[in-house]
C-alpha cells in the first residue's frame, strides 16, 4: 500500500466531468478554510490562483448543474479526520 499525501492537491473539483475531479481524494474528506472561515459549500478550489467556487443556493443552470460564484482570496485546504 502506498503512502497517501498529507496535503490536499492544489486544485480540486467535486464535479465528475471536471479534469480536476479526484474521487480518492474526495473520499478522504477535504475541508476548505477560505479567508479564515471554514466553508462547506465549496464546489471547486485552486490554492495557487487563490480562488474558490461556491454553490449559490439551490439554483441550477440549464444543464441541471448547481449555479456557482467564484471568489478570490486565501484558500487553505485540509484533510478532515
Amino acid at each position: 500500500m502506498t503512502e497517501q499525501a498529507q496535503t490536499p492537491p492544489d486544485r480540486l473539483c467535486v464535479d465528475p466531468e471536471s479534469p480536476f475531479y479526484d474521487e480518492a481524494v474526495l473520499a478522504r474528506g477535504v475541508g476548505i478554510i477560505f479567508k479564515g472561515v471554514e466553508k462547506t459549500n465549496v464546489e471547486e478550489y485552486c490554492v495557487s490562483e487563490g480562488w474558490v467556487r461556491l454553490a449559490v443556493g439551490k439554483t441550477v443552470d440549464r444543464r441541471g448543474r448547481q449555479m456557482t460564484m467564484k471568489l478570490q482570496g486565501t484558500v487553505e485546504p485540509f484533510f478532515q479526520s
